[in-house]
């Protein structure tokens, strides 16, 4: 089966939190690996995309045109509150720095050329703000700090699917990506700007096709 391919790159600095922080440098850290490269964990990339698609098909609802989108919907990401064995045709890996970077930095620190640390702070910087409270006013006395992966990082991620995708399972996932803009801590206070794109397997930017299938079905 051929594997797509879901590129972003960031417009600006984003933290995809890994839950804690490191005592004494940052409150919160972002999600690396062994070599210092960050990185944005396949299922939650799901969970994103899923979401855009529920926007979507919000906004086509209140068109009445949301029924031919839905089952599709269901196919891709699966049904909301599904099993293990009912979580759609959809896999998606964890998404990371290109390949020949990633393989050029690993081996770089295989070798004692650079350490973890080095390709962690060079891909990023450790940003300060306190807390906001229920009113978006900032707190008193908590300042925190967090680290963030710098714009114009790029990532990439292998999308697979369990069976061959038609045209609208296309152009219903490039529409998902398309209005996917942010990711990360606080992207729904801004940060974590990015865009993304739909890669083929022959390495062809094929975003703006399907999402001419997309509105052209919707436009209908």
């Amino acid at each position: 089966m051929p594997a797509y391919k879901l590129q972003f790159d960031l417009r600006s600095a984003a933290t995809f939190g890994r839950g804690d922080g490191v005592a004494g440098l940052v409150d919160e850290e972002v999600e690396h690996d062994a070599d210092g490269l960050p990185f944005l964990r396949g299922r939650t990339l799901k969970g994103l995309l899923a979401e855009e698609c529920a926007n979507i098909l919000y906004a086509l609802g209140v068109q009445q045109r949301a029924d031919q989108w839905r089952q599709t919907a269901y196919r891709l990401f699966g049904c909301p509150g599904s099993t293990i064995a009912d979580t759609g045709m959809l896999r998606v890996s964890d998404a990371r720095l290109p390949d020949a970077l990633r393989t050029a930095i690993k081996m770089a620190v295989r070798n004692g050329e650079l350490s973890a640390d080095e390709v962690l702070e060079s891909l990023t910087a450790i940003r300060r703000q306190p807390s906001m409270n229920e009113y978006g006013a900032p707190e008193r006395g908590s300042l925190r700090s967090l680290r963030v992966v710098l714009p114009g990082t790029m990532f990439e991620a292998t999308l697979e699917f369990a069976a061959e995708p038609d045209a609208q399972t296309l152009a219903l996932l490039v529409a998902c990506i398309l209005a996917w803009r942010r990711a990360g801590t606080g992207r729904n206070r801004g940060r974590g700007r990015l865009q993304a794109r739909l890669i083929d397997s022959d390495g062809v930017d094929i975003t703006e096709r399907y999402f001419r299938v997309f509105a052209g079905e919707v436009g209908q």
